[in-house]
């Protein structure tokens, strides 16, 4: 009975030196062995592994998982001189945990190196351009340029860069207003440009209307003329014709109709001279008894 705690004791350490030399690969990490600093082994599978000696053999755990990284703002310097605040983020992961390691040791070592490169590759990319082709529609093919150029210098850490996106360029914010002044100013003069264009075309549009009334009043009255002149010949005509035919009663309509224009009025009174054209008028009015 007096070599159960002993037993006890050896089982005991027997059990912790056994879990010393367990280790646990989760779906979402993979591990590095290390012995006396330097790399031993590689396990990029999940599962239950086991090293020895457990005292000189560590194990370092990294992500496996894709990993974001945010860039603080930067200012960049396009081919046109106009400085933008550009912000941008990518995803990455480990693919080589070994070279990772000998690369930057630390996980967060390993994201501030990349940012570095990023930041190196955006002011390299966007300042061999103008800055209206950042805010194009072409900014999708500069960030695909920017992803490629970080993947060379990516690679020598054992991190693959899977994509890059500029997530805002703008102006600083002591060139904003600057900005905004030039652009009222020429949209102002867009403005007035167009409306000196639509002052020049209503003009032109107005004497060339002006100039085809003219051109139809000239018409009109040509053919109203005509068309009276047509008319008056006619009807000296029809006078000529009906003189011919029975002068007495061409006489006859044609007394009727001086009446008319000399008799107008309620309450006419005439003062003719014996004469006067119209006593022979009035014969018609007072006919002559014809003798039985």
């Amino acid at each position: 009975m007096r070599f159960l705690p002993i037993l006890v004791l050896l089982v005991g350490v027997a059990g912790a030196v056994a879990l010393s030399c367990i280790y646990i690969v989760e779906e979402r990490t993979q591990a590095l062995v290390l012995e006396f600093g330097k790399v031993k082994e590689v396990r990029t599978e999940p599962g239950l592994y086991y090293k020895y000696p457990a005292p000189v053999n560590t194990v370092v755990f990294y992500d496996d998982r894709i990993l974001p990284l945010e860039t603080d703002n930067l200012e960049v310097n396009p081919l046109d001189n106009r400085r933008l605040v550009v912000n941008a983020f990518a995803r990455w992961r480990i693919i080589d945990p070994q070279r990772f390691r000998e690369a930057v040791q630390t996980q967060q070592a390993g994201q501030d190196r990349l940012e570095q490169i990023l930041n190196a590759r955006l002011r390299e990319t966007l300042g061999a351009v103008n800055s209206t082709v950042i805010l194009s529609e072409r900014r999708a093919q500069l960030m695909n340029q920017i992803r490629d150029g970080s993947r060379e210098q990516a690679e020598s850490l054992g991190v693959e860069i899977i994509d890059v996106r500029i997530r805002r360029a703008d102006l600083p914010d002591r060139n904003l207003q600057a900005t905004y002044d030039r652009m009222e100013a020429e949209r102002a003069q867009e403005a007035a440009d167009e409306r000196a264009r639509g002052r020049e075309a209503a003009q032109i549009r107005r004497a060339t209307a002006d100039r085809e009334a003219v051109v139809l009043e000239s018409e009109a009255r040509r053919q109203g003329a005509v068309i009276r002149g047509e008319a008056e010949a006619e009807r000296t005509a029809l006078l000529a014709d009906a003189y011919q035919r029975d002068p007495e009663f061409f006489q006859f309509t044609e007394s009727l109709k001086a009446y008319e224009e000399a008799l107008k009025g309620e309450n006419t009174s005439m003062v003719i001279s014996p004469d006067s054209q119209f006593r022979e008028f009035f014969e018609y009015l007072n006919p002559t008894p014809q003798a039985n």
